[in-house]
């Protein structure tokens, strides 16, 4: 039986981590996808619509300059990627249509080396938590064996960050071990959004809130998200109003 695309990209991101002897990163998706794609480099900025966005990593100082360009100027195919939904595809920034639609960050990504960006948005449900970049030195134009790729890194992207504790100053601590637990990426997506959706019911709360509320209480019980979310799903965890937000209740 063929490998399947997700399978594919897990190991590739794996081999990543395997050969730095840690548990898989968001850097290891990035150095995955720019050796499996026609990429120069690649970056992660965690976003949100409540907080300061940040980057997370990157792969060369290109990569880095167009996180912190977009950040910093509110432009650019990140920026959009993230507002949209959607994935925004630029195979070259020299156009008059995305000079005229970035004109501060399109001529600054250009000075900085980069001709064409893909920018794709790490989403599980409503959640999302920040943008894949890739950027290349040359135009390019990503087919669509390439895209669907490009979207996997950016699914496991999405699993690693979520997964991953993120301490007091927004650094990221640990990360996840891609093995079997984790080779049904749909499942393990559709548990942590059913997990979210039943808080958002019992704290009577947006869907951001109640993510949030999910993610403090399983750092603060040192436990994964994934563990946390199956017990809420099996109704084992519970979560009240007036608790505070790294506390529930077992009904175990």
């Amino acid at each position: 039986m063929p490998q399947s695309r997700s399978a594919r990209i897990q190991a590739l991101v794996a081999e990543q981590a395997a050969r730095r002897g840690a548990r898989v990163g968001v850097m290891d998706v990035c150095t995955a996808a720019v050796a499996a794609l026609p990429v120069g480099g690649a970056g992660v900025s965690a976003m949100s619509q409540t907080a300061a966005s940040h980057p997370l990593c990157s792969t060369d100082d290109i990569s880095q300059q167009l996180e912190e360009l977009q950040l910093t100027l509110g432009e650019g195919p990140c920026v959009d990627a993230f507002t949209q939904s959607s994935a925004v595809l630029t195979p070259d920034l020299r156009t008059d249509e995305l000079q005229d639609r970035w004109p501060v960050f399109a001529d600054a990504a250009l000075g900085a080396g980069a001709l064409a960006v893909f920018a794709l948005p790490l989403q599980m449900g409503a959640i999302s938590p920040g943008v894949l970049d890739l950027y290349s030195r040359v135009p390019v134009q990503l087919d669509g064996e390439e895209l669907a790729d490009a979207l996997a890194f950016a699914d496991i992207a999405t699993l690693v960050l979520l997964d991953t504790q993120i301490d007091e100053t927004g650094a990221a601590a640990g990360g996840m071990l891609l093995d079997g637990r984790f080779e049904d990426l749909g499942a393990y997506r559709a548990e942590i959004d059913q997990a979210t959706g039943i808080l958002t019911v019992q704290l009577g709360v947006g869907i951001e809130e109640a993510f949030v509320r999910l993610r403090a209480y399983a750092y603060a019980q040192e436990r994964r998200l994934a563990e946390v979310a199956a017990d809420v799903v099996a109704r084992r965890l519970s979560f009240f109003p007036n608790t505070d937000p790294d506390q529930g209740d077992d009904d175990a």
